[in-house]
């Protein structure tokens, strides 16, 4: 049998495929690849890595903040942010949507003894201040909530990005409270790029940040946490209690620095392609959509027939991925993905549908 040959079916296949399940599908363009075998390295731990230390410094000054962090990941910096936050049995409030609350395995909890609350999502995905703070504990025999976390652009929220003047109120509500606010910032560089305001603006409403430099900005791997002085402080020892401490990390941080550099205004193709993405599929019988919510680079649609998953199998089937649960289907576009490859999917979309 032969292997190369295998190799290169392999290979073709993948080439076809069109992978809209996340814009964490991304890679490092061939910039960051020569900037992460030319990089400068030290002991992160020891705070003696130039290439880190320089993608906490730019991190920090882009979002307004004194001092950064690098992370592994954006789970990492969440877990991270709250127990720098929180003590264990207090609780932290959140969307009932919330990335974190959903999608991080319970991590925070698990990690810091952390109880999460959830208030129901509004339009958007956005919480509705009042309800905010009716949720947060009295004093007495209840929780200490000491923690409000938003989240900008929202996943569940149709890739919403939200304004400094949207997030403003629930800021106001956790200060009157003696809350912190953090940003589960993910994708607020889509977010800034998509209301064309500074991403330091939209994070001074919030005590720390934390976004991610592995979605559509490209790096292989990485998220960067932000705050003042005294927060980083906790965070770097929390981080290290995690197993967070990564040593030569410049490796990764030289491909951060080039992705912060030369990949945040071009996550406006993304935003187009996902709207083209939204015109093609509300053509479509047996979807419902309106394309006017479309913010970001996310996309999702419900199924007339209700079974999600079920067609997000028969996509993979003609080599379309996508991520399929209950009533709905998401669509993410990314670097990876062109307006050709949006007319491509579309058009398996629709035979799909017609059979």
């Amino acid at each position: 049998m032969d292997i190369g040959l295998i190799g290169d079916e392999v290979s073709e296949i993948q080439a076809n495929i069109i992978d809209l399940r996340s814009d964490t599908l991304t890679k490092p363009t061939p910039e960051m690849r020569r900037a992460m075998a030319e990089a400068e390295v030290g002991d992160d731990v020891y705070g003696e890595d130039p290439s880190v230390n320089r993608l906490e410094q730019v991190s920090a000054e882009l979002m307004g903040k004194e001092k950064g962090l690098f992370v592994a990941s954006g789970s990492m910096g969440n877990i991270v942010s709250a127990l720098s936050w929180c003590d264990r049995g207090e609780e932290l409030i959140c969307g009932a949507e919330a990335h974190l609350l959903v999608n991080e395995m319970g991590s925070i909890a698990a990690f810091g003894g952390i109880q999460m609350r959830a208030v129901p999502d509004g339009k958007r995905g956005l919480m509705d201040p009042d309800l905010v703070d009716s949720t947060i504990s009295p004093n007495g025999w209840f929780p200490n909530t000491s923690l409000l976390v938003l989240e900008n652009t929202h996943n569940r929220g149709n890739g919403a990005a939200y304004s400094k003047e949207e997030m403003e109120p629930l800021a106001e509500v956790a200060r009157a409270r003696s809350l912190a606010v953090h940003i589960d910032g993910a994708r607020i560089l889509n977010a800034s790029v998509a209301l064309s305001t500074p991403p330091s603006e939209l994070a001074s409403v919030a005590d720390s940040v934390t976004f991610c430099l592995s979605k559509g900005l490209a790096a292989p791997v990485g998220s960067v946490v932000v705050g003042d002085e005294a927060f980083i402080h906790r965070a770097r020892r929390v981080r290290k209690m995690l197993g967070g401490g990564m040593r030569q990390a410049g490796v990764l941080a030289a491909a951060g620095l080039v992705a912060l550099e030369t990949m945040v205004d071009r996550l406006a193709d993304d935003h187009l392609n996902a709207q083209r993405l939204a015109e093609g599929l509300a053509s479509i019988s047996g979807f419902s959509i309106d394309p006017s919510t479309i913010e970001t680079n996310i996309v999702y649609v419900e199924l007339d027939d209700g079974d999600g998953p079920a067609f997000a199998s028969r996509l993979r089937n003609l080599g379309v991925l996508a991520n399929g649960r209950f009533n709905w289907v998401r669509f993410v576009t990314h670097y990876g993905i062109n307006s050709e490859d949006v007319d491509e999917a579309l058009s398996i979309v629709e035979t799909l549908a017609k059979s």
